[in-house]
């Protein structure tokens, strides 16, 4: 395969004005009734001068090559002079901007989901990229493609049903965006592309199971936020039965004990506002 090679070709204005001059000669030998030699003259100047006049913008390069073999590369931006019979082959050295579409795979526990990316990406080896691959943009579509869904079949959308999960497509998004880079970067490589930032752009369920993740979502939250007040609540119970005991308040029994701790879970646990009720007898009447 050919690996990229930077030549610096002479300056083109000092050839341009060459071939301004022979224009001119050209003119004159007509005027003068010397046309064979005005026809020469302008067929050296159209044919060996003029073509091989190439102009590089900024950011951009000419990949050269002669009857089927490659001559280099020409990254300098500038006005020069190369072979008039080279092939003069335009590639951007500009950042390429990738914004994928959205894809319907399974994560790594079967589970639909919707999922895209954005990647940035650079021809890093003109050579590679002009001569390794037939199309290198659609090169990059394609590997790209298949680096995401490769990715969102190795992890699972969220550690719902996955506890165990070290990393999931939502929570570790800094983790999944620089495998993502990483694993496209070893795909590209072989066209001369450098990835410079890979990131997911949308992650959801599948429309089908949206509905029913989102009541799982939900049923979690609400469990999490009663196991974080049960423990709050028992904390509260048994600081007040310490506090009681210290100061000497109160003497209380197990049974009356219990019924203290079932009254107080019951106003700090629900869910609603209690009315409390005034006991005028004792607790055994």
């Amino acid at each position: 395969m050919n690996t990229e090679k930077t030549i610096n070709p002479p300056s083109g204005f000092a050839v341009f004005f060459i071939f301004l001059a022979l224009l001119a000669v050209a003119a004159f030998c007509f005027w003068a009734g010397e046309e064979p030699i005005g026809a020469i003259l302008a067929i050296v100047g159209f044919v060996f001068l003029l073509p091989g006049l190439v102009v590089v913008n900024p950011n951009e390069s000419k990949v050269l090559t002669l009857f089927g073999k490659y001559l280099g590369t020409v990254k300098k931006d500038g006005f020069f002079w190369v072979n008039p019979f080279t092939v003069k082959r335009k590639v951007s050295l500009r950042a390429f901007n990738l914004n994928g579409q959205q894809l319907k795979v399974n994560d790594s526990i079967g589970n639909p989901i919707e999922i895209a990316a954005v990647i940035v990406w650079q021809i890093k080896d003109t050579a590679a990229a002009v001569f390794a691959v037939e199309n290198y943009i659609q090169y990059v579509n394609i590997q790209s493609e298949a680096a995401v869904r490769h990715l969102a079949n190795s992890f699972p959308y969220d550690n719902l049903e996955d506890e165990n999960a070290a990393i999931t497509l939502r929570g570790g998004a800094e983790q999944v965006s620089t495998m993502l880079e990483k694993e496209l970067n070893e795909r590209l490589d072989r066209a001369g592309i450098e990835v410079l930032e890979a990131r997911i752009s949308h992650l959801a369920y599948a429309p089908e199971i949206a509905h029913s993740m989102l009541q799982v979502q939900q049923a979690s939250a609400i469990i999490a936020a009663r196991k974080l007040i049960v423990e709050g609540a028992v904390g509260m119970v048994e600081m007040a039965l310490n506090k009681l005991s210290e100061k000497n308040i109160v003497e209380l029994d197990e049974e009356r004990k219990a019924a203290m701790v079932s009254n107080l879970l019951v106003v700090l646990c629900g869910d609603k506002a209690v009315n409390p009720v005034v006991n005028t007898g004792t607790l055994y009447h």
